[in-house]
């Protein structure tokens, strides 16, 4: 019987059983069309990646990304992951500490810089292939509020208002007037499925200002029933995007923003995401988002 090899990680995290777990296949040429999403349904992580020869040669890899619901045209935590994960095992080389690669994912090419990497983990930062992105007008304060489990004033009514961008995955970003009101969000599957289940951006970023890790520290969560992801732990494509809410709303005009995010505490998975946005003129001009990774199981399963 045909096997292949895995190798699982914990992403935005330097601490094992922390973070977003993931699934890697580093090598998964000969691997039917139809066995990928039962595959990733087996890890039943909030993603498993498959990797493949770039179809590009100036590329590194490509990559495909499953949740148990399906594949995405681009996600954080994967790509971060993934990246470490093939310079941790060898597959690609790191020259003087730091490796800049280009992994082809749906969205497009996502550029990736490598640096610490060692046999268990290491650090990397993705620069987003898309600049955000805004949607249609959300729902009411009251409706959200209702979804979330939470009152109309939990949901803040000034210039943060909530709002549905996208930098390559759409999110409906909630800014909450405090961190206790994030740790008492519940998504309501039933009202979710009456309010957001069809709309342009059915996943939802929560997040407030957490003095106690600075001016520039935030905590968050993300819910997205629709593809099977009840609750992430870390969520690098939504972090990025919230790196481009954040910016448009800066007067700085010209230079790097940076900011942290932690999320999955709820979980008891936290997190650390590490953001930053640059602007020339007022004008959003590149995002990222970064964090570590640790190696934490290989092996190989039977297909």
């Amino acid at each position: 019987m045909p096997t292949i090899r895995f190798i699982t990680t914990d992403v935005f995290t330097g601490v094992r059983f922390g973070g977003n777990q993931l699934a890697v296949i580093p090598d998964a040429r000969g691997i039917a069309e139809d066995q990928l999403l039962p595959i990733a349904r087996e890890f039943n992580y909030s993603e498993t990646t498959f990797v493949y020869p770039p179809e590009h040669p100036g590329h590194t890899r490509r990559v495909r990304i499953f949740t148990p619901g399906g594949e995405v045209p681009f996600a954080g935590h994967p790509t971060i992951g993934t990246a470490i994960v093939l310079a941790a095992t060898g597959e690609i080389p790191v020259g003087d500490g730091e490796a800049r690669i280009v992994l082809e994912e749906q969205v497009g090419p996502v550029p990736v810089v490598i640096r610490g990497v060692h046999a268990g983990g290491g650090w990397a930062q993705l620069s987003a292939a898309k600049m955000p992105e805004i949607g249609p007008p959300v729902p009411s304060r009251s409706t959200l509020a209702k979804m979330l489990g939470l009152v109309t004033d939990d949901i803040m009514a000034t210039s943060e208002r909530p709002q549905a961008v996208s930098c390559g995955l759409p999110f409906l970003i909630v800014p909450l007037t405090s961190v206790k009101a994030v740790s008492r969000s519940r998504v309501s599957t039933e009202r979710w499925e009456e309010t957001l289940a069809n709309a342009w951006a059915p996943m939802i970023w929560v997040y407030a200002a957490d003095a106690e890790g600075g001016d520039r520290h935030f905590r968050a969560r993300m819910y997205a029933p629709g593809i099977s992801v009840p609750e992430d732990p870390a969520t690098g494509s939504a972090a990025v995007t919230f790196a481009g809410f954040l910016a448009a709303r800066s007067r700085v005009r010209s230079g790097t923003l940076a900011w942290t995010v932690d999320q999955g505490v709820e979980m008891g998975r936290p997190s650390r995401l590490e953001i930053e946005a640059d602007k020339a003129d007022g004008v959003i001009t590149a995002l990222r988002v970064g964090g570590q990774a640790v190696v934490v199981s290989e092996g190989e399963m039977r297909v």
